[in-house]
């Protein structure tokens, strides 16, 4: 990885960068993040008993459709035709839910954003549907989990020592 910043231009402004020159490859990233809530609120989300609805059906396409949109709302971020944009759970069936998101593409520039854009929308449409109940949730260790393709090549998340 390199220390050089590439969203500056020579009068140290803020830009997009150039990848017209960029080779296009396959390019895959996984984000992940968790939300910790009461056990009652957990307890409702599987048993269906909120009343907004679905809560994981409703938060899974929130964060296909963040995926879709993250250029629109992160200024830097290229406009990227994704191939697929997949979002599981899991929890510890006591407080905490955790979301992964997949996504991929074959075009020039990485989706690590998009993944991450989309583990987040996740966790906050849950956040949303659930607050009337719980408003203490809280939301954490939302981070890059790997990515691969693209000329940096393949990253797996090492926790920090």
């Amino acid at each position: 990885m390199t220390d050089q910043l590439t969203h500056f231009n020579d009068q140290n402004r803020a830009k997009m960068v150039d990848v017209s020159d960029k080779a296009v490859t396959a390019r895959t990233a996984i984000a992940t993040g968790q939300i910790t809530m009461r056990p009652e609120t957990l307890t409702r989300i599987h048993d269906g008993q909120i009343k907004k609805g679905d809560v994981l059906a409703v938060a899974q396409v929130a964060g296909i459709m963040a995926a879709k949109q993250t250029s629109t709302l992160i200024p830097m971020c290229h406009l990227i035709p994704l191939t697929g944009v997949d979002i599981h759970f899991s929890d510890d069936h006591a407080t905490t839910i955790t979301v992964s998101a997949k996504v991929k593409t074959k075009h020039v520039t990485g989706v690590e954003i998009e993944a991450l854009l989309a583990v987040q929308t996740t966790l906050l449409t849950i956040y949303d549907m659930c607050k009337a109940i719980d408003r203490g949730m809280l939301i954490s260790n939302v981070h890059l989990v790997e990515k691969d393709g693209g000329k940096s090549g393949h990253f797996t998340y090492q926790e920090p020592s």
